[in-house]
């Protein structure tokens, strides 16, 4: 009882009262008026909130629904005596409107508490130190909130003071801890694990991650997809055309009957009550709930199930569509790689060693902040020395001379040395080439590539096992690097050196390409590439935790920015559409098929409650399969 709210609640002591009178009302043996008035009170009280919807919906001009085919078929049984059927349907109905009611607020309640990340009050910290609870709305941003052990970070941020770990998988679907400390960035929605943090506030609650998720979610339900539309325009024409088809049931025969001398074969050993119990079990077969409840459901419950894995979509549109992808299209940068350069060789000549060259080039790139001299500096084991280094000079577009140890060193690409007149020699690896010299004389060069990041390519392979028919590339880096990545990573085609305008182009080639059915996802980081995300049958942004680009541009939005997500969408995103087509075929064959037998006379009273209440509640039942994503948590 205490999973039930208390309108249920209601509910279940009404079914209860009718059930318990319509079974005295069959037991005892009363006569005359007293027979009808028996089960007149179950009746009401099982069906009142019925009668008054049908009525109100007639009012208000909206005559066919559900209610209005449940009061018709009911008051018509009552009107032919079969006051028992009648009790029974209208409270068959109600313990089906109960369940379906339990179902999908067991769903809601799911999504509802997986989105439950947006904490209530935000500790505010004082002139003097201390600090006091807050709305979140009340923090304005340059504010300096504390965030204990155990609570959530209130509003994204920068932590001023402390080292914790947070746990982000409400925004991420990820379970592994990411370790923050001064200077790095808190997003809104993550538990803080273990030390005190004092986090300065960037941005206002409206705008804050958490927000924007949440708002992502509550919204897509306005995006309906073309499944649910179906539905929508079935029910309009399906109801009215159904009331059609039982007044016809009932009229044409019971005319017959009346009009001609001769009782044709087919109508022989019926009256006009027949028919008309014929009809108004036409009617309670009839009702579109299963289709009409279900569907939206199911696309709600993936919606909230994806967003259990960190994937938020936009709306069910997107989630059909991406069932129905063909061809994924990637970004190179920040997309299949890290996006954060990395020394992958070294190749020293003559009397240097490859520590040397590393130690040399580190030292006199140690004052750049370019991601080139970054990177070379965190693969040097010995930590810069500013001593050792003088007469820095930074040669734009070239590189770096400095005196280190006394010895002229020079960092830099080819132009550098021929520059300096140096040979230098070629590498066949690819990747970033950084030439050394020393005292005129060439050292050696280092190799740095932008990796492959980790699950890439098993990602890839997901895809392709997944049903996707074409994997392209869409870089503008030299050939040889594209070429070495879509060769490392199993993509179909690339094509490298691309501007911005150029992806585009190639975008509606790939989209010219493709088939009439088939869909064209794009995957980018959600900054450069949005032209494209726009562009394409379903743009995803990954990566995009704290992107307020990704999360504007994109269809569907990952929240880290592992590749294997993709394949986690997709698997997502076929599974509900599975789900709706099963409940749509169910519904449909069932219906029909019932409806067909009640036509001749060969459905019972039962049979068409089933094919209403209890078609509609394993309908919803499949439906919040749809919740379930424990097996797309996986990595592939």
């Amino acid at each position: 009882m205490h999973h039930f709210s208390k309108a249920q609640q209601t509910m279940l002591y009404r079914i209860v009262f009718a059930a318990v009178a319509l079974i005295a009302a069959k037991l005892l043996p009363l006569q005359g008026v007293w027979a009808p008035l028996s089960y007149l009170l179950p009746y009401a009280v099982i069906g009142w909130d019925v009668l008054f919807r049908a009525i109100r919906n007639i009012a208000n001009r909206q005559v066919f629904d559900e209610n209005f085919l449940m009061a018709l078929a009911t008051v018509g049984a009552f009107s032919t005596n079969e006051y028992a059927e009648a009790v029974f349907v209208m409270l068959f109905y109600q313990i089906g409107e109960l369940f379906q009611d339990y179902a999908v607020g067991k769903s809601r309640a799911s999504i509802a508490s997986l989105m439950d990340i947006r904490p209530d009050s935000a500790n505010l910290e004082q002139a003097d130190g201390s600090f006091r609870p807050v709305d979140p709305e009340e923090v304005a941003v340059g504010a300096v909130v504390i965030v204990k052990p155990g609570e959530r970070v209130p509003l994204d941020g920068v932590v001023l003071e402390g080292h914790s770990a947070l746990d982000t998988a409400a925004l991420t679907g990820e379970s592994v801890p990411r370790d923050v400390g001064p200077g790095d960035t808190c997003l809104s929605g993550c538990v803080n694990q273990s030390g005190l943090l004092r986090i300065r506030v960037t941005r206002p609650c409206s705008e804050s991650t958490v927000s924007k998720i949440l708002d992502l979610v509550e919204n897509a339900s306005e995006k309906k997809a073309a499944s649910e539309n179906f539905i929508t325009r079935f029910a309009r024409y399906y109801t009215p055309c159904v009331v059609v088809a039982a007044a016809a049931l009932f009229l044409i025969p019971s005319a017959l009957l009346t009009v001609l001398p001769q009782t044709p074969a087919f109508l022989a050993g019926t009256v006009w009550t027949d028919w008309l119990h014929r009809a108004l079990l036409f009617l309670v077969i009839s009702c579109p709930c299963a289709l009409v409840i279900s569907v939206p459901l199911s696309f709600f419950g993936g919606i909230g199930g994806a967003s259990k894995c960190g994937i938020l979509i936009k709306g069910s549109n997107y989630l059909e569509a991406l069932a129905k992808a063909e061809t994924v299209v990637f970004d190179k940068t920040g997309t299949l790689t890290k996006g954060t350069f990395t020394v992958t060789a070294i190749h020293p000549e003559g009397s240097f060693s490859p520590e040397q060259l590393l130690e040399y080039a580190a030292l006199a790139e140690q004052f750049s902040d370019h991601p080139i001299s970054v990177s070379l500096r965190s693969a040097c084991p010995v930590v810069p020395e500013p001593g050792r280094v003088s007469g820095v000079e930074e040669i734009a577009g070239h590189g770096v001379c400095a005196a280190v140890d006394g010895r002229k060193v020079c960092v830099g690409n080819s132009r550098l040395m021929e520059r300096q007149n140096v040979n230098w020699l070629p590498c066949e690896l690819p990747g970033t080439l950084v030439h050394v010299t020393v005292d005129g004389f060439y050292a050696g060069h280092i190799v740095i590539s932008d990796l492959p990041k980790d699950d890439a390519r098993a990602a890839i392979a997901d895809l392709k096992a997944s049903g996707v028919h074409r994997t392209v590339m869409l870089t503008g880096d030299a050939e040889a690097v594209a070429k070495a990545v879509a060769a490392e990573l199993g993509i179909d085609e690339y094509h490298a050196e691309l501007l911005p305008s150029d992806k585009v182009d190639w975008t509606e080639k790939l989209l010219a390409g493709k088939s009439p059915k088939g869909k064209l996802a794009f995957v980018g980081d959600g900054i450069n590439d949005a032209p494209v995300l726009t562009r394409a049958d379903i743009g995803i942004a990954m990566g995009a935790l704290g992107s307020d680009a990704a999360i504007e541009a994109a269809d569907i939005v990952l929240m880290d920015d592992k590749p294997s997500k993709i394949a986690t969408a997709m698997r997502i995103s076929r599974k509900t559409v599975r789900i709706v087509r099963q409940n749509i075929t169910l519904a449909l064959v069932v219906k029909f098929g019932v409806l067909a037998l009640g036509a001749f006379g060969l459905a019972s009273m039962w049979a068409a409650v089933f094919a209403d209440v209890g078609v509609a509640f394993l309908a919803i039942l499949n439906a919040t399969r749809c919740l379930h994503v424990a097996e797309f948590r996986r990595e592939p």
